[in-house]
């Protein structure tokens, strides 16, 4: 049995370590907001830029003029996962489910007999997956100095991959990230860059009207489709933003509530140890004065 002594040193330990845990939730709740808001206000934009490039995607179909970043180098044997996780830890399974849908499409492309390259963006899930596929890195983005995510963050990191592209270091590249729904839920999701993809719905016109692009749809997706990969990383970087928030935010309540149980827990036995050595030393004053 621990001594009064014990207790108190241990009582008091929880309790810094729930006023740690409470201005963490405090300050992640702040965070969120601005990260929130931000995720929310591009939605609606790459919303309707994906829609516009469905079009022209449409437009062009499987020509030979369209642009390589749209019709692919005609093989998938390479390919580039671009996992994008934080640079800080204490929120929850927010890191460890990008993580771990990162690992479920490794296995599933060496199954297939794809050859695998891996670049990460944030420390967090380069060191989570560097024990098993440190072989397959060939580069680490640092956002450590990041206070908040910016566009032009987002286009370093599509010039990197763009250049790869046209090196032919690669055939496909596809970025994990998680979508942020709600404090409490995140959606770590994979999804493909390059080659770009548009959902043939979001370029359908439902007026039935007809365009005549000038210059023609070849020249305009040249020119917008680096656009649009840094157009998807900047989205999937403030997705994670919020993400990483709102993950922390339910993580460091939960943290506190279970301090808040732990003091209680110990409370008690602090109390019942207290009262028996009280018990105890009437017991031996009792007992002395009955020997007399």
């Amino acid at each position: 049995m621990p001594s009064l002594k014990d207790l108190k040193t241990r009582i008091s330990s929880v309790k810094n370590t729930r006023k740690i845990t409470k201005a963490m939730q405090m300050v992640a709740a702040a965070k969120l907001r601005r990260a929130q808001d931000a995720a929310e206000m591009a939605r609606p934009y790459a919303e309707r830029f994906n829609a516009v490039m469905a079009s022209l995607a449409a437009s062009v179909g499987d020509s030979d003029s369209a642009p390589k970043l749209l019709s692919g180098t005609g093989s998938d044997k390479v390919h580039l996962l671009v996992v994008m996780t934080s640079e800080k830890g204490l929120c929850g399974g927010f890191n460890a489910n990008i993580a771990k849908l990162a690992r479920q499409r490794v296995a599933k492309l060496r199954e297939e007999g794809k050859e695998i390259k891996i670049l990460t963006v944030g420390k967090k899930g380069r060191d989570a997956l560097r024990r098993d596929y440190g072989d397959l890195f060939v580069d680490h983005v640092d956002m450590s100095d990041v206070k908040r995510v910016s566009y032009g963050d987002a286009q370093k990191i599509a010039k990197d991959l763009l250049e790869r592209f046209d090196n032919g270091e690669f055939d496909v590249a596809t970025i994990f990230y998680s979508e942020f729904e709600n404090v409490i839920s995140q959606n770590p999701t994979a999804k493909q860059v390059i080659p770009a993809e548009y959902p043939e719905s979001e370029g359908e016109d439902e007026s039935g009207t007809l365009y005549e692009y000038e210059p023609s749809e070849e020249e305009i997706l040249a020119d917008l489709l680096p656009r649009g990969v840094a157009t998807q990383i900047f989205t999937a970087l403030l997705e994670n933003a919020a993400s990483e928030q709102g993950a922390r935010m339910t993580a460091m309540d939960n943290a506190t509530r279970n301090a808040d149980e732990m003091v209680e827990d110990l409370n008690r036995e602090y109390n019942r140890t207290r009262q028996a050595v009280i018990t105890n030393e009437l017991i031996e004053i009792i007992s002395g004065a009955e020997a007399l």
